[in-house]
């Protein structure tokens, strides 16, 4: 059950840059839209549930909120700047190294010989799969539109990006308090930073309300990840929770067209596919 739960962030966090493509609006419009459909999200989550609160679940929520809003913003930019088959992937492979070594090695998840043999391979398997879905085929000599508009900028947006990303969940991991509790003044940390980014660089128009329904993917997926953390660890549970990497990519190509060559196409298929194996022997290792 703890990896079914930990494969539903796959699906709601994978859709989330497919979601956002097809609303439209900027970067910061497209944060502050999300975090505000995630408040809501967890506030109707709180009052529902009632856990206990405390200053101290308050304070790591919204610092953890408020990195993530740091990570949100930057995956935003850096998937404009690179396009969503593009971008996602490579934001991916970083957060996958960063949240894999910090729950192996920083919270001892990870005990046994067999455990970094595994997990390693898992790892390798992903990022490989991962950078394999965003190559470029430079051989082709033929020009093509793929929504790149500036890979340097991209690569620098998603540095941060995956920094704030780290934050988000390694504080959580290491206060090891209770996920419901803390979705709440999570979701003020993320809709405070969200605005700060905002403030007086977005226009508070149809895009940011239509961008609240992504907020609700990422509220569904944010507590599944934070569940299945809890109970099968920091580097099992945040990395099968990035497979959803196969959706966005996919679904960037056939659903906001954005164009692949032939050469291309076969990185993406057998990038996906070492990413399902990766997944399949985390799912090993806790089984």
């Amino acid at each position: 059950m703890s990896i079914l739960i930990a494969l539903i962030p796959m699906v709601a966090w994978g859709s989330i840059g497919l979601v956002s493509g097809k609303l439209g609006g900027d970067a910061n419009q497209q944060t502050l839209g999300m975090t505000m459909g995630a408040f809501i999200f967890a506030l109707v989550t709180f009052f529902i549930v009632q856990p206990a609160m405390s200053g101290w679940i308050a304070l790591i929520g919204f610092l953890s909120g408020f990195f993530w809003s740091i990570g949100q913003n930057g995956q935003f930019h850096g998937m404009k700047f690179m396009g969503v088959s593009v971008g996602l992937p490579i934001s991916t492979g970083f957060q996958l190294i960063l949240n894999t070594v910090a729950g192996a090695i920083f919270f001892h998840e990870w005990t046994k010989t067999k455990d970094f043999i595994f997990g390693f391979i898992a790892l390798a398997l992903l990022v490989l799969g991962a950078y394999l879905t965003a190559r470029k085929d430079d051989e082709s000599g033929v020009k093509v539109d793929n929504g790149m508009l500036d890979f340097g900028k991209g690569f620098r947006a998603l540095i941060f990006s995956t920094l704030g990303y780290g934050v988000y969940t390694i504080i959580i991991t290491w206060a090891g308090l209770d996920p419901l509790a803390i979705i709440l003044p999570q979701s003020v940390g993320m809709l405070v930073g969200a605005s700060f980014f905002a403030f007086r660089k977005a226009k508070v128009d149809r895009y940011v309300w239509r961008n609240m329904t992504s907020g609700l993917l990422w509220g569904i997926g944010n507590i599944c990840m934070l569940l299945s953390v809890q109970n099968i660890g920091l580097a099992i549970g945040f990395s099968l929770s990035q497979m959803g990497i196969i959706i966005s990519t996919l679904g960037g190509i056939f659903l906001l067209g954005e164009h692949k060559t032939k050469k291309e196409m076969y990185y993406v298929i057998i990038g996906c596919l070492l990413i399902i194996v990766g997944g399949v022997v985390l799912g090993y290792m806790k089984a």
